[in-house]
């Protein structure tokens, strides 16, 4: 009876849905962070055929931590780029063959798919080798001019049996390793070259059959289902010769025969490997450069979970990206030029992004893009989930400085009403909690502090000028000043900025000291004040992108 083989494997039997990433700016405030969390949230119950993943482009500053830690929310993963990945790329449904299958399997396979290469693995499924058309090619060829041999490809028995669809008649399952004869000369008038291991097929002539099991054949294949003679039995019994009936005639049994050898002996076993994280540029000429032009993505335990061919390497369709809290291409994740951009959702000014197709983009003017988020779950007849709740009442506290900022409007108190009586909070309590936790920054660097949240902005000469803001309840961080401007002169001539400033904004006076460091001059004609020691007060301004940034982008372009 024919011996089952077990099938070739697929890998990753269901399609996977197309990413989306979901990010906020770099330097991420809290805004930034809790909005990507809850549109992903809100997309993905709105739009299954996609997989919407919150990430972000900077460490959390304390404020964030502590609302995560607060909402029992992980922080989004972190994105250095959007340029494509090999697993942006990879095919994740691809045959691959065990160690063991026979090559006609394999081969059969490659035909099947359409591909020009299969990978090969051990019995705990790593990575051993890779089968290519050539290698099947070369076989082939050169046996087609040498007698054909199992020498460089022992091979069991049953894995004839299989191939020919055939019968064992007797013997056990052995390895074979010899060469392949087709006996069809008269015995009495040919001096036969058949030897001890070797394999040999057979008609339905008895002196035939004789002399290929008392010259000492390991295996005698029978064609055309021709039964043997009990004395053909007993003899090959006597002589521990292996005996199969196939149904196929001579030749093609003989064919057959190479074909069921392990496809590990014909494996490439130094196969180009890649890891899913690699980037595409950077191994687009490996794969270019070996002759069956693809390589194989591995994971840390070797097992392959990806197939890259060069054929994938043309036209690759981009990572795709929804940005929430910006629309500034240098806010914006590096690689973003070369993204498709799905959709905008924020609450500052139209930015530089550009986009390659149309798409849904929303610039609203209320204090935070976490009530726009908000506002599109109540829409959908939705609520957020409680983490992702939490997150966005932290976010619209803090953009609008507790419902303080001149930037605050209607609906963003409607907002923090709303998720007062979801999460069953005081609003404010909660806030001004947060506040304090995020404004203790005694002992973080100034370098770090006048970077953290530091947003660019682009000047109508062509130049830059960037400007950060922390929140802060009291005013000791003014001790540091010094510091602070030392630290934002290394800022602005590190990015060639023309102006560097900070927002130190306590929200208990509800007013901001602003430090700077650069061309200061724009500060004194936006404000119309002097700066003392490179500082300047000024009480009750509080929101950036409504009172100091648009002065300042004024009064560089007058």
């Amino acid at each position: 009876m024919p011996v089952a083989r077990p099938p070739i494997t697929q890998t990753h039997e269901l399609p996977k849905r197309r990413r989306i990433y979901v990010t906020g700016h770099r330097n991420p405030d809290l805004d930034s962070v809790a909005s990507a969390i809850g549109y992903a949230e809100l997309k993905n119950r709105l739009d299954p055929e996609n997989e919407y993943v919150p990430v972000r482009l900077g460490p959390p500053n304390a404020q964030t931590k502590w609302t995560l830690e607060r909402a029992g929310c992980e922080a989004p993963k972190l994105m250095s780029h959007v340029h494509l990945r090999v697993s942006d790329v990879m095919r994740e449904q691809f045959p691959v063959a065990r160690h063991d299958e026979p090559v006609r399997s394999v081969g059969l396979t490659m035909a099947r798919e359409n591909l020009d290469i299969v990978p090969i693995v051990d019995d705990d499924g790593r990575l051993v080798g890779v089968m290519t058309e050539r290698a099947l090619a070369h076989r082939y060829i050169r046996e087609s001019r040498t007698t054909s041999s199992l020498v460089d490809a022992p091979t069991a028995v049953s894995k004839i049996v299989e191939v020919l669809d055939g019968e064992l008649l007797c013997g056990e399952d052995k390895v074979v390793a010899g060469r392949v004869w087709v006996h069809s000369i008269d015995p009495q008038h040919a001096d036969s070259k058949i030897s001890e291991g070797d394999v040999v097929v057979a008609g339905n002539r008895d002196d035939a059959q004789r002399q290929a099991i008392e010259l000492g054949a390991a295996l005698l294949i029978l064609s055309n289902g021709a039964r043997p003679s009990a004395e053909i039995l007993e003899l090959a019994k006597r002589h521990n010769t292996t005996v199969v009936l196939s149904p196929l005639d001579s030749y093609v049994s003989s064919r057959m025969v190479t074909l069921a050898a392990p496809c590990r002996a014909l494996a490439n076993t130094d196969p180009l490997t890649v890891d899913p994280d690699d980037l595409v540029t950077e191994i687009a000429e490996d794969i270019k450069d070996v002759h069956y032009r693809a390589a194989v993505a591995v994971d840390e335990s070797d097992r392959p979970i990806g197939l890259i061919t060069r054929s994938d390497l043309v036209a690759p369709r981009p990572r795709r990206v929804l940005l929430v809290d910006h629309a500034e291409q240098g806010q914006s994740v590096p690689g973003v030029e070369h993204a498709e951009i799905v959709e905008i959702l924020d609450h500052h000014h139209i930015g530089s992004i550009e986009t390659r197709i149309p798409v849904r983009a929303t610039f609203d003017p209320v204090g935070s893009t976490a009530t726009l988020v908000v506002e599109r779950f109540r829409q959908n007849g939705m609520e957020p989930s409680r983490p992702a709740a939490t997150m966005l009442l932290g976010a619209v506290l803090s953009d609008t400085v507790l419902l303080n900022s001149p930037t605050a409007t209607e609906r963003d108190r409607e907002v923090v009403a709303f998720l007062e009586r979801e999460l069953g909070i005081d609003a404010m309590a909660f806030g001004r909690e947060m506040f304090e936790a995020g404004s203790d920054v005694t002992d973080v660097p100034a370098d770090e502090i006048i970077a953290r949240d530091a947003k660019e902005y682009r000047l109508a000469n062509g130049g830059t000028m960037s400007i950060a803001q922390i929140e802060v309840v009291g005013v000791s961080l003014l001790d540091r000043a010094d510091e602070l401007r030392a630290a934002l002169e290394r800022y602005r001539e590190s990015h060639r900025h023309a102006l560097s400033a900070l927002m130190v904004t306590d929200i208990l006076t509800q007013g901001t000291d602003l430090l700077a460091a650069g061309e200061t001059g724009a500060i004194e004609r936006a404000f119309g004040r002097p700066l003392e020691n490179g500082s300047l007060p000024l009480p009750g301004v509080m929101s950036r992108k409504k009172q100091v940034a648009p002065k300042l982008l004024g009064a560089f372009a007058g």
